[in-house]
């Protein structure tokens, strides 16, 4: 890691004496000069623009029904109930498409209504909704590998009032998640290793119980039938997207697409402006079942180590270039000391400033910093986690049990590491 380089300075707006830190903005607390110096990038899709503000607007919106003492409990309203209706009538096109494909190939074989039958059986397949897919290369782990990490979700989802996980899969990222896999919705709870390895024990339990608690909570964008309905809405996006750099012909093509596109957009937006306040108010309260878990204190810090991710990004993406610019033979060493690299992401992330993380802050209120567009953005949940009397934890990580779930993910982590290595973050 490199050296702490400080100078000081003054605030040339205010005059204000500044301590720098040379690896982070320097700013001013005083009258914020600097505490946003890049804009954040815009979203290339106009979808994900849209959902960004909608997800800013809601979280906003049900902040302040918080801080007036609102209750959050998740209910099914008509919003709900439509979007519902809308994700049936989504699979209803696709086994309608199926059905005919079908029909045209019975009742019409060895004549040329075969073609029709094989087309509408072919988007018929290509738009049935398909599960959460695992890529062939993740560290996967079932109970039987990991029997402490999975009693320790287990000790979470009995504190949030659900069920535990069916399996366990590591990933590069720093993020973590809950899907269902299958039609008998086998629970995959997603697990990103460098957002793990900077969290303190408290703090992996708050995660653990955050996840746990779209589940306990009954959030719709993670149920089945809405769930898998947007994967298909969205996989209907992609097949009439315009086609860059045309030819004549395919200018032809991108205007017979115009029509069916805006149709799917407009049913995209709506499915979102649907579910996009339930989802809102699912994430709000999957943090009060963060903080009942690991307790307010814990709850509050994961806010702040999701502020900071980039650094941890950055972090790996260095880690990487060195291996990269050593050539083969410093691809080999680094690959063969792969799992040091945990130790050196959570020395970097414990000497980040408290200042960084207040800039960060300060930032994410002015832009709306947020994990993605589904999510309120980080400062008004870690607002929200502040409202009211703290909560301790009820599930407790002590230092033998963190030892023996290290040991479990022991393997996982060399093999994440390995990959950070060979193709970062």
């Amino acid at each position: 890691m490199r050296a702490v380089e400080e100078r000081t300075t003054s605030c040339p707006e205010c005059g204000t004496a500044l301590r720098a830190d040379g690896r982070f903005t320097v700013w001013c607390r005083d009258c914020d000069w600097n505490v946003d110096p890049q804009p954040p990038p815009q979203e290339a899709d106009r979808l994900e623009r849209a959902r960004r503000l909608l997800a800013r607007r809601y979280g906003e919106k049900l902040l302040a029904e918080i801080t007036a003492g609102g209750s959050l409990r998740a209910r099914r309203d008509g919003s709900a109930l439509l979007a519902f209706a809308l994700a049936l009538a989504v699979h209803g096109v696709t086994a309608a498409l199926l059905l005919g494909g079908l029909w045209c190939l019975t009742a019409g074989w060895g004549s040329a209504a075969m073609v029709p039958g094989a087309v509408l059986l072919l988007f018929g397949w290509a738009l049935w909704p398909r599960a959460f897919r695992l890529p062939g290369t993740v560290p996967v782990l079932l109970r039987e590998d990991a029997p402490e990490l999975y009693a320790l979700v287990d000790d979470v989802a009995r504190v949030v009032g659900t069920r535990g996980v069916d399996q366990v899969v590591v990933t590069t990222e720093v993020n973590a998640g809950v899907t269902a896999r299958g039609v008998r919705g086998r629970r995959l709870l997603v697990l990103g290793l460098p957002l793990w390895e900077i969290l303190t024990p408290r703090e992996r339990v708050a995660l653990l119980g955050h996840e746990l608690g779209h589940y306990s909570n009954g959030d719709i964008r993670h149920g089945v039938v809405v769930g898998t309905a947007y994967r298909s809405l969205v996989t209907w996006y992609s097949f009439f997207h315009p086609i860059s750099d045309p030819t004549l012909v395919e200018m032809l093509v991108n205007a017979v697409y115009t029509v069916p596109r805006l149709v799917l957009r407009g049913l995209l937006t709506l499915l979102d402006h649907l579910t996009l306040r339930a989802a809102q108010r699912a994430e709000y309260l999957a943090d009060r079942e963060a903080a009942r878990a690991g307790s307010t204190e814990a709850a509050v810090g994961l806010m702040d180590r999701l502020l900071v991710a980039d650094s941890a990004i950055v972090t790996l993406q260095r880690e990487a270039a060195q291996a990269a610019l050593g050539g083969p033979r410093g691809a080999r060493t680094a690959d063969s000391g792969a799992a040091e690299i945990w130790d050196r992401l959570r020395t970097a992330m414990a000497s980040i400033p408290e200042g960084e993380y207040e800039r960060q802050r300060r930032a994410g209120a002015r832009r709306g910093h947020s994990v993605d567009s589904t999510h309120p953005p980080t400062h008004l949940r870690r607002a929200s986690l502040l409202v009211g009397p703290a909560t301790e934890a009820a599930v407790t990580l002590d230092d033998d049990r963190a030892r023996r779930i290290a040991a479990e993910l022991a393997p996982a982590r060399g093999a994440v590491a390995r990959r950070v290595i060979r193709d970062g973050v």
